[in-house]
């Protein structure tokens, strides 16, 4: 250990909202706990916390645009006609930005970027990056940034790895170069397909770089070992997404129930995402379907199905109520909902080591999952949970059927997946293994300097 503690930056999209935005708060929250300087440098930023820093794309700027930015804010307020103005005059702000968005081209124009070691009352010792995408990092500030001090980059989904898409699905032409892109509208969806050019130009920001790369998949970290990012690596590990104990942990079901207002006799499954009904890696319309059909199997019991994510007026899917509860930041109000649940449902089409299964495990509630990306490396088929093959409709409605017909089934599993995550996937595991490597990087370097000045 260093005599005085490590000063660690970490850089996400946001705080303490989404799934890499809630894995970097975690972390950043348990190594100020420990004794550790810890900050957080975001896009977009949600707390007051004094240690979080917003990204100052704006202040850094220069004065053209900052005067066309600042008239784009007042014409939005007047209603459509201001609207149509306030676009004209974000092009005139950027009108190289517009053009590139026009061209397909991503948008790499942050200069807040290279301000990041600027941020903090004293330098950082270690930079950590989570997801890179969502309009506030400079991507050609890497190589800069990785020789002024450590750089670990947390891949949390693809998007580093392709032309434009965090997900590919099935397409495998980033392994390639990307081009003639089978679907533009993937998140983050571009307009026309530059997918080529901007997978050339993140593999010669990549050759430029040294990186610590972590993945919280096996899966993710098999993908990186075929792609473009490959040379860009230092030092590679494979280091699970954690989950805070002392939130997430089994409960009365009753007591959380009573909690919610919801019925005690009730069959409960839980879905959670962002916009589940919009979001398209989620996959809701096969939920639905396998949630009405587990439900007509179930013999007119009582199915409660929870959509948590999402503000909308209650209906019913077949003989189940639907449930829709709106987003949730406070994190034990989310643990409740798990709490309350009989069985969690998640059906993605792609997905890398999502949060709401570990959170659903942790709470000792089993899940049925699709079996895709990293979401096997979570779930034990048969012992804690379930495996189906993602879009397969009948497979996920008997799979809830089986769980919702036999209580004791459920509760083996619920008790089963608590253990499992207690051992597997703590919090405190997760910043412990981030933290030996930092401080490995540092020593490390502080040697490299040592070496080059004798």
């Amino acid at each position: 250990m260093s005599e005085e503690p490590l000063g660690i930056l970490q850089v996400t999209t946001e705080d303490c909202r989404s799934g890499a935005g809630l894995i970097g708060w975690g972390l950043f929250q348990t190594y100020r706990t420990r004794g550790y300087r810890s900050w957080l440098a975001v896009g977009k930023q949600h707390s007051r916390d004094p240690d979080v820093r917003l990204v100052p794309n704006p202040n850094f700027d220069k004065k053209w645009r900052r005067f066309w930015w600042r008239l784009q804010s007042r014409l939005q307020l007047q209603g459509w006609g201001g609207r149509q103005l306030g676009g004209l005059a974000r092009t005139l702000a950027e009108p190289g930005k517009a053009l590139d968005y026009h061209r397909g081209i991503e948008d790499f124009r942050f200069p807040g970027t290279w301000q990041l070691l600027n941020l903090t009352e004293q330098r950082p010792d270690i930079i950590h990056c989570h997801n890179l995408h969502g309009g506030y990092f400079d991507l050609r500030a890497l190589p800069w940034l990785s020789r002024q001090i450590p750089v670990v980059l947390t891949l949390h989904d693809a998007w580093l790895l392709s032309g434009h898409c965090a997900h590919s699905i099935d397409c495998e032409r980033w392994k390639m170069g990307c081009g003639l892109c089978p679907d533009l509208t993937l998140y983050p969806a571009i307009r026309r397909d530059a997918t080529a050019y901007n997978w050339r130009r993140k593999r010669e920001i990549f050759k430029k770089s040294g990186l610590y790369v972590a993945t919280p998949s096996r899966w993710l970290m098999g993908k990186i070992e075929e792609s473009m990012l490959l040379p860009g690596v230092t030092e590679a590990r494979v280091i699970p997404n954690g989950v805070d104990l002392s939130v997430f942990h089994p409960a009365n079901k009753q007591d959380a129930r009573s909690a919610l207002g919801i019925p005690r006799d009730a069959l409960v499954i839980l879905f959670t995402a962002n916009v589940p009904r919009q979001n398209i890696w989620k996959d809701y319309q096969t939920v639905q379907d396998a949630v009405a059909l587990a439900a007509a199997n179930l013999n007119g019991q009582n199915v409660l199905f929870l959509a948590l994510g999402q503000a909308g007026a209650a209906e019913r899917i077949g003989p189940a109520v639907v449930r829709f509860v709106p987003y949730q930041t406070n994190r034990t109000a989310v643990a409740s909902y798990y709490q309350a649940a009989d069985v969690y449902i998640h059906a993605a089409r792609a997905d890398t080591f999502p949060n709401t299964v570990l959170e659903a495990l942790a709470c000792g509630t089993p899940v049925v999952a699709t079996a895709v990306g990293g979401i096997p490396e979570q779930i034990e088929d048969g012992r804690t949970g379930f495996l189906v093959p993602a879009g397969d409709v009948q497979s996920l409605a008997d799979r809830l059927t089986q769980l919702l017909s036999d209580s004791n089934l459920r509760q083996g599993m619920g008790m089963r997946a608590a253990e499992v995550v207690a051992l597997q996937f703590d919090l405190n595991q997760q910043a412990d293994a981030y933290l030996a490597w930092y401080e490995q990087l540092v020593h490390e370097r502080s040697f490299e300097r040592l070496a080059r000045t004798n």
